[in-house]
């Protein structure tokens, strides 16, 4: 399972220097699933099983924003974000987090769509799928440079490969190449047309090249498909923020809110430079202190509470 992270800040969390943490997760219902984790600002991937009762358990991450994809085979994809840090760890420096779904919560028709072998697929030559299995192991290592290696061997040898093309147009777009983060997801949508992934990932990346006609079509299509990705929504809220339709940017930023509170887009924060733009203070207060209660780490924490207690005066 692959995914775009498009963080609308490229900011990174604040350090807490060389510290690892433990993540214990706990679906709700309880039951066997497959537990993927990315990185949001990162490429990073890292994937596992749950028990029976539906808990997890990830080893020795890095502080920062993730991405927690949860599949069941009859039930679909869902999706949370959680941050890994100081303010969210123990004394252990573990973080401990309950995920709860509802059936609306799960994406069954592209997950199936993910985990169906097509024709095309079948044509993938032996070598390039290890190569792209080699890739996915490099970004669980964080190895970049390895996983980057490896996937554009899999596209030399298997230019049909649409899924490897996903995967270097994400970790283009983490690393700022965003030129060549667009090429990747537009072969990939080229070669697997109904693909949910490299649209919204197109979608977000032509938000950051500063193309809001062309991203607003991409994300339209991507929150048809998939009302309920936080990510679809986010993308659509800032392509309408752009265009300055502030009613509609509001409505689709705070859906993604709802879906997803601490979605690593921060939807909270083009929430609250609208609500400034029409001299809503409090309005804006309020986006700010919604996004601290999911993000407490945030590099400018203390400056941004400053500006809540001056937008509530």
């Amino acid at each position: 399972m692959i995914r775009f992270f498009w963080p609308l800040l490229l900011a990174a969390m604040a350090s807490a220097g060389d510290l690892s943490y433990e993540l214990a997760g706990y679906i709700t219902p309880a039951g066997r699933a497959s537990v993927t984790l990315f990185g949001a600002t990162s490429p990073f991937t890292i994937s596992s099983l749950t028990n029976d009762e539906g808990a997890f358990e990830f080893h020795q991450l890095e502080p920062g924003t993730y991405s927690v994809a949860v599949f069941f085979p009859d039930r679909g994809e869902a999706r949370r974000t959680l941050e890994v840090g100081p303010s969210t760890a123990d004394s252990r420096h573990r973080v401990t987090v309950t995920l709860e779904f509802q059936d609306a919560d799960f994406s069954l028709a592209d997950a199936l769509h993910r985990h169906t072998v097509t024709t095309r697929q079948l044509a993938v030559p032996e070598k390039a799928m290890r190569d792209y299995e080699d890739a996915r192991q490099a970004l669980a290592r964080r190895d970049v440079e390895s996983a980057v290696r490896s996937l554009e061997q899999a596209v030399e040898i298997a230019p049909q490969f649409a899924d490897a093309w996903n995967e270097l147009g994400t970790i283009a777009y983490q690393t700022q190449k965003f030129d060549r983060a667009e090429q990747c997801f537009r072969e990939a949508l080229q070669l697997d047309p109904r693909a949910y992934e490299p649209l919204v990932n197109l979608g977000g990346v032509l938000v950051t090249l500063n193309r809001p006609d062309e991203a607003l079509s991409y994300n339209i299509y991507a929150v048809l498909i998939r009302p309920n990705d936080a990510l679809a929504q986010s993308q659509l809220g800032l392509s309408y923020f752009e265009a300055r339709n502030y009613g509609l940017a509001l409505k689709h930023l705070e859906a993604a809110r709802r879906l997803d509170p601490a979605h690593f887009s921060h939807p909270q924060l083009t929430m609250a430079e609208i609500h400034l733009q029409r001299g809503d203070r409090r309005a804006a207060a309020d986006d700010l202190e919604d996004f601290l209660k999911y993000h407490p780490d945030w590099p400018t924490a203390a400056k941004m509470r400053e500006k809540i207690v001056q937008f509530r005066q």
